[in-house]
């Protein structure tokens, strides 16, 4: 058995716990309703309600599985509703689910354990207890308590990634050789799944907000709009920090096909300058190939040294000189011709 709580509330307000789903349930027929409170459930806990409590089977099926995606389902004797408390720790978001069931004379709640060891619910009793002071009695008053503290817990959350996505943005204007990427995808992940639940969760109270659901009444819908509008802020903040975090990827991306851009060049400089000495020094290199073979002392004779090897150095200054301007004069206007096709 899980760790469960059962509370009768007459209509002085007062939450009364009792033993036993019976025992609340015979308190509740003198008078008031009563709150079930559940503890990461079990089968064994749930599957009673169904026969006692006329609660649809399919809505105990989806209680019991966790990976839930937030609904609400409206049945003949209750009305199931599925929504998630997110906690951001250590910088890793877990989405978790929180399952209600409401009546016009019962609500029963699934609360879950949250990565820190408590409940995500924590203290919830208290809330409900100072909401039931205020004279708002009803179920749907003590689920207005519990969606309203799930909606305003989720900020802890969402300001938790606003304010790593602003030292992601400082590091990336800042420092962006040294920032790392992969912290940015992490972070855009977590707005992605924050968004796609709050959307949901949003769907939920649109139909509440229409008065869609029969177990709420009218004078609890204007609390029920309080919440949807939090949710819906909550909403647009995470979309606005969604593309703040792609704009940012994006910079990134640049930035580094900039610098990769920059080095590519740096190294078709390089590359160049290396060409154009050893296209300088090739003829040089092939006549002092020439000049030190023996066929040309054969050729030129010991007596007219003197007027062949400077002859044949002035050559090879000429041939030089005349070899670097060209190559000069031809680079300068490949160069020209590029920033002309650039500006076009």
């Amino acid at each position: 058995m899980s760790e469960s709580r059962f509370y009768h509330i007459p209509k002085s307000g007062k939450l009364e716990q009792c033993g036993s789903v019976a025992e609340v349930m015979s308190r509740a027929k003198e008078g008031g309703f009563f709150w079930l409170h559940y503890l990461e459930p079990t089968a064994e806990d749930l599957e009673p309600l169904i026969g006692l409590l006329d609660i649809h089977s399919l809505s105990v099926e989806d209680a019991l599985d966790t990976n839930q995606i937030p609904k609400i389902d409206d049945f003949p004797d209750s009305t199931f509703i599925v929504f998630n408390a997110f906690s951001y720790i250590e910088k890793a978001l877990s989405v978790q689910e929180i399952d209600l069931f409401l009546s016009n004379h019962f609500l029963i709640s699934v609360d879950r354990i949250g990565p820190d060891g408590k409940p995500l619910l924590d203290g919830i009793e208290e809330l409900v207890q100072r909401e039931m002071d205020t004279g708002r009695l009803g179920p749907a008053f003590v689920m207005h308590t519990i969606l309203d503290v799930i909606v305003d817990r989720k900020f802890v959350a969402i300001e938790a990634l606003e304010d790593e996505l602003t030292q992601a943005e400082d590091a990336v204007l800042e420092r962006p050789a040294a920032f790392d990427p992969k912290s940015l995808q992490h972070i855009r992940r977590s707005l992605v799944t924050l968004r796609k639940s709050l959307f949901h969760e949003r769907e939920v109270f649109v139909k509440i907000c229409r008065k869609d659901c029969p177990f709420i009444p009218d004078k609890a819908i204007f609390h029920y709009r309080d919440v949807y509008d939090h949710l819906t802020r909550f909403f647009e903040l995470t979309e606005t920090l969604r593309d703040v975090a792609t704009s940012l990827m994006e910079i990134d991306l640049s930035m580094r096909s900039n610098e990769m851009a920059r080095a590519a060049n740096r190294t078709n400089r390089s590359v160049r300058r290396l060409t154009f000495i050893t296209t300088v020094f090739l003829p040089l290199s092939l006549l002092a190939g020439i000049g030190g073979m023996s066929e040309w002392s054969m050729m030129t004779g010991p007596s007219n040294w003197r007027f062949t090897y400077p002859l044949f150095l002035v050559s090879m200054a000429v041939i030089g000189t005349g070899t670097y301007f060209i190559l000069k004069w031809i680079v300068r206007r490949d160069d020209e011709k590029s920033d002309g096709e650039d500006n076009e």
